[in-house]
């Protein structure tokens, strides 16, 4: 059995989106009335709120938030100049950014929604004999006008790797390389990438198509 496991390539991926439960198993449909009743044309994604121990976390998500919300069919206020301009404003950190009242984000920057994010865990952990990236995000749209949620999603993505042979020793160097060069590859931008395409285009619990996808009627109509 020992000669077995240390045969056997340790390399693995999780990728899960997950609805406002918080559990794949458990998930509930997600009720979209109230998200058709407003339905939005715009997004503005505030900079996620950090609750992990990675200082460059909020603005590495950030950077990869906009594709899958475009690709659903919404307009993207962009994320650096929304960023910039609250910095400008007064508004250094995510968390007074998160504080600003919808109807001044409303008056002055015209969004429908406001996207709220907080991360939950970040980055690579290390345990002697693997090393494991992960990714943990909650959101929320938020409607401008009304302040009603219209939506709540999850995203959780892992990658894990260990030792290919070389027994024990060869496990625990495998697992220290692989620590070093995560930071230079960028492991980490890309499994928040595939999270956060599961998370918004989920056939399930993601978003409503927007008006700028062309399959919006029909999605609307199917959900």
């Amino acid at each position: 059995m020992m000669r077995r496991q240390q045969s056997i390539s340790v390399t693995w991926m999780m990728l899960l989106a997950l609805g406002v439960s918080g559990c794949a198993t458990t998930q509930q449909p997600h009720d979209y009335s109230s998200y058709r009743a407003h339905m939005p044309r715009s997004v503005l994604v505030m900079p996620p709120i950090n609750d992990s121990v990675e200082a460059d976390a909020s603005y590495v998500y950030l950077s990869t938030i906009t594709r899958p919300l475009a690709e659903a069919g919404y307009y993207v206020f962009p994320v650096a100049v929304v960023d910039n301009f609250m910095k400008e404003n007064g508004l250094p950190t995510p968390a007074e950014m998160n504080a600003v009242p919808l109807e001044k984000i409303g008056n002055i920057i015209g969004a429908d929604t406001v996207l709220y994010i907080h991360i939950e865990d970040w980055g690579q952990k290390y345990r002697i004999l693997a090393s494991t990236t992960v990714v943990k995000a909650r959101a929320k749209l938020v409607d401008v006008k009304t302040g009603a949620t219209l939506w709540e999603g999850a995203a959780q993505a892992a990658e894990g790797s260990g030792d290919g042979g070389g027994g024990l020793l060869g496990m625990v160097v495998a697992a220290a390389i692989d620590q070093i060069v995560d930071s230079s590859t960028g492991r980490v931008h890309k499994l928040s990438s595939m999270a956060n395409h599961s998370m918004i285009l989920n056939s399930q619990n993601g978003l409503l198509l927007g008006p700028y996808n062309p399959d919006y009627a029909a999605d609307a109509r199917g959900r």
